[in-house]
Order: C-alpha cells, then structure tokens, then sequence
C-alpha cells in the first residue's frame, strides 16, 4: 500500500492496518468548504447528486378550534416544522397546509353557547381562550334536551349556509386563525395554507358518490355506508364513511378523502406527508386504502408520520390548554434562570432571547429520542444549561460568536490551517466532515435526533477545544487558524439549528 495526498501514513500493527489522514489537508478541505458553502454546507455533498427534487405537501398542527392546543398540536407543529425545513434545505418544493378541526357538530353547540354566554368583546380580543370557555360552559348545559336539540339545529343552518348563522361561524374562524398566526410567529412557523373540514363539505358527498359509483359504498343494516378494506372481501376490516343520517362523519374519512383528492388536483405533489400522534395510524392506513382501492395509484406515495405522546407537560397554573401558556412558561422559566446565573452579561432584549433559548429547549427534549417513542416531560431537565439541552446549544453557539465578536472574522484564504495539528482540532474537524451523512440519514427517515445528537456532540468537542486551544495569547498564525476552525464549527451548528425550528442567539 502505498501513501498519496490523502493518506500521510501506513503502518501495521498486531492484526490491523492503520491509516494516518494527511491532516493538513483534512483542515484545508473542510474549513474551505464550510466557509464557501456556507448555509449550504452539507446540502451540495455528492450523497443527495441522485435524488430527485420533489414537490411535497406537509400537513401538520391541525388544532381544533374551540377546543384546546393541546401538546400533541405542539408536537406536531415542531416535528412538521422540521420536515419542511429539511426538504426546503434539500431543494424540495414544499406547501405547509395546517388542515383546522373547524366544522361538524361541536359548532352547532359552540353557536348556540356564544348566543347565550359569548361576548363579543372577549372574542376580538381573545378568541381562542373565549371560545374555549364558551365550549365549556355550554358542554355542561348540553345534557338538556332542549340544548341538544338548538346545537343541532344550527349546525344544519351553517349546513344550509343560512347567512347569519354562517357568518358568526366565519368570524369564529377568522378570529382563531388571526390568533394562531401570531402564536405560530412565535414559534418561527408558518403556513401557506390554512384549510379545514369546512371547505370539504360538498366534496365530501361527491366523494360518496364516487365511491358509490365504483361500487365500494356499502349500506349496512342501520343505514351507514362503509368500505370493505379485506382481502377476502368479508368485511373483517372496514371504514364507516357515512352516518346514516346522510351527513359527514366527525372522523372526516371522506372529508379527508376529499381533500387528498383535492390537493393532488391542486399540487400534484410527489409526496403528501401528515404529521400526527400515533392514535391516529389506523385512520390513515384505512384513508390511503380505500384511495388505493378508488384507483388512485398515487396513495403508496402518501405516508404518515407518527409520534407518541407526552406526559407531563403542566405550566404553574395547571393543565396546558393553550399553546401560548407552554411559551410564555418556557420563557418566565428561563429569564429566571437567566437573572440567577451570574455569568449572564447585560443582554440587549432578555425576553427575546429567554424565548428563544426557552423554545430551543422545549424543541430538543422532544427531538432527541425516536419521535414515536413517548416520553415524559420535564421543565428542570429540558432548561438545564449543562448536558444535552437545547440551552447547552445555544450557549455553545453564543460562545463561538462572541469569540468571533472579540477577534474579528478572517477571511480563509489568508489563513495558514497547517497549525491545526492538535487531536482536539482534529475531532472537530472530523465531526464537520460528517455532517452531510447525518443529513441524509434524516432526510431518509424524516427523524431528527440525528441531527440532534449531532449538534450535541459538536457543541461538546467544540467546547473542548475552546479550552485547550486558547486564541487570546497565541501567536497570530495559531490564533487565526484555531479561529477560523472555530467559525466553521459555529457555522455549521447554527445551520443545524436552524434545521430544527431553533433560532440561534448571540449573546446569553
């Protein structure tokens, strides 16, 4: 075996062969690379020069209005926030729909509870905690007979599209949605689409209809219609898709059929991704089925990403019924944190970065296991500014920059990197030249604790480093050079970060 550029060493040992990296060359082609590709880095390897730009269509958040955000929608928002910033890294087209729970009957009950507790005050100015209250209140007075029969009565109005009944309706929506923008903008998320049940409704009946005409709507002896999903064709597994009072199901099979068939006409994607707790599984095998069965072979290129669930997660005044208690918990929890540890210099804006370092921890505890494992959920651990939290993160990535702050960025091209001969320079450049396998193993299993313990081990052997291999005090060639490494290494966390849903700060 004989050395090249690459390899500087061969040498044998008892039963192995051991190859020595011409490191000089390691720390040239890495530093070079992440410095020119910049927010790119690892997205332009040779790993993803065979696969094919695609357009997807992400569902995910979904809520309900009127009924609380709970932290599974919380779950889905950051996990589907994850898979569309990896595919749009990746090059990928991507439309995020946030599919709203905002038809069927609780609207009829939620109509007549806001004619006889709602106020219109309340409602601009809090829509979701009011309806919310509203939904309560009229739940308890709903054992009534007369109650039941008045919430029926006005959903068939708003079926009917009686104008007054359907614009309350619509001023609900709207409210709630107004609402949820600005508390997904506190999350860094957004949506180019807002749809729901509700624009479903007649197609939902055209898609009774087709599946009528195929021949796959059965009728049972009560009068709902179904679709056998067995092999053998005897009804061992089915799909109800129809009451037998004619109206759509809550469980929407074909108001979700309908909006499949809707938004392949719209997009056609290449891939339709929903995002949602795994209580939900059954429903989509059956939904993608019975798309199979209606002769759609686009329905294999439909999957489901699933999650567990959450235990846990309570703020100081109790349950979580809104998303926006989880924020502004995470967010009192860490200026306090932040006020007790003296270290914390005098921060510009404490609130903005208390969020963002709060969200940063909220996003990692959930990221760092399989994401549909279950897990129980901690303020103490996940705000911890040692180990591997999303705090310790954002600390690394403060660190860096204020490194950089204090020594000024050079450019590379005057900077000799042969001085990055030390093993602690060595791992980190090593780790750097991973980075684009770790983003290829989540863009084949849409996880993201890969790049979650990637960032952890990176900001760990940063911080080494940062100890043993001092910029102030060393001589200008070593200074420059270590500082140079340590801007990729900055780089290339904020990117990952990024990746994530987390917004790297630059001062804690």
């Amino acid at each position: 075996l004989k050395c090249d550029a690459v390899v500087s060493e061969i040498s044998a040992g008892p039963g192995t062969v051991n190859f020595t990296i011409n490191r000089e060359l390691l720390a040239k082609t890495v530093l070079q690379q992440v410095l020119k590709d910049g927010s790119e880095y690892g997205v332009k390897s040779e790993l993803f020069s065979t696969v094919p730009r695609q357009k997807a269509v992400i569902e995910f958040s979904s809520p309900n209005i009127a009924k609380k955000f709970h932290i599974g929608h919380l779950r889905s928002t950051i996990v589907g926030n994850f898979i569309a910033n990896l595919k749009v890294a990746l090059g990928h087209e991507v439309t995020r729909i946030n599919y709203l729970g905002d038809w069927g009957m609780q609207f009829g009950l939620l109509g007549v509870g806001f004619q006889r507790f709602g106020n219109k005050e309340k409602l601009k100015s809090s829509p979701l905690q009011h309806l919310f209250e509203v939904y309560v209140q009229i739940n308890k007075a709903a054992e009534d007979e007369n109650t039941k029969e008045l919430a029926k009565d006005f959903f068939r109005k708003l079926e009917e599209h009686d104008e007054q009944t359907l614009s309350l309706w619509k001023q609900f929506r709207d409210l709630s949605i107004e609402e949820y923008i600005r508390i997904y903008k506190r999350l860094g998320v957004r949506f180019d689409e807002y749809s729901g049940e509700s624009f479903y409704q007649e197609k939902s009946q055209e898609v009774l209809k087709m599946l009528e005409d195929k021949g796959l709507l059965q009728k049972t002896t009560k009068g709902t219609g179904i679709v056998d999903l067995s092999e053998k064709k005897d009804l061992s597994s089915f799909s109800t898709v129809m009451r037998s009072d004619g109206t759509s199901l809550y469980i929407t099979r074909q108001v979700n059929l309908a909006a499949a068939i809707d938004r392949m006409n719209k997009h056609s994607w290449d891939t339709m991704i929903y995002v949602t707790d795994k209580s939900q599984s059954n429903h989509f095998q059956q939904l993608f089925q019975i798309l199979k069965l209606m002769g759609y072979d686009w329905a294999k290129r439909c999957q489901h990403v699933s999650f567990g669930l959450v235990q846990g997660m309570k703020t100081r005044r109790g349950e979580v019924i809104f998303l926006e208690d989880v924020l502004n918990e995470v967010r009192s929890r860490m200026l306090q944190n932040m006020a007790s540890a003296k270290t914390t210099k005098e921060i510009e804006d404490p609130m903005e970065t208390a969020e963002k370092v709060g969200l940063a921890a909220l996003i990692i505890q959930d990221f760092r296991g399989l994401l549909s494992s279950d897990y129980q959920f901690s303020w103490d651990r996940a705000l911890q500014s040692r180990g591997d939290t999303g705090v310790f993160l954002q600390y690394t990535h403060a660190r860096l920059h204020s490194l950089e702050q204090m020594h000024g960025n050079k450019q590379l091209t005057d900077v000799n990197v042969a001085c990055l001969q030390e093993p602690d320079a060595i791992s980190v450049l090593q780790h750097l030249l991973r980075y684009d396998e770790v983003l290829y193993r989540s863009s084949q299993d849409l996880q993201p604790k890969h790049i979650v313990s990637y960032l952890l081990t990176l900001s760990h052997l940063a911080a080494v480093a940062h100890k043993t291999l001092p910029v102030k005090g060393s001589a200008s060639e070593v200074a420059q050079a270590r500082l140079c490494l340590f801007q990729a290494a900055r780089s290339v966390l904020a990117n990952g970060m990024e990746l994530l849903g987390i917004t790297p700060v630059t001062q804690m």
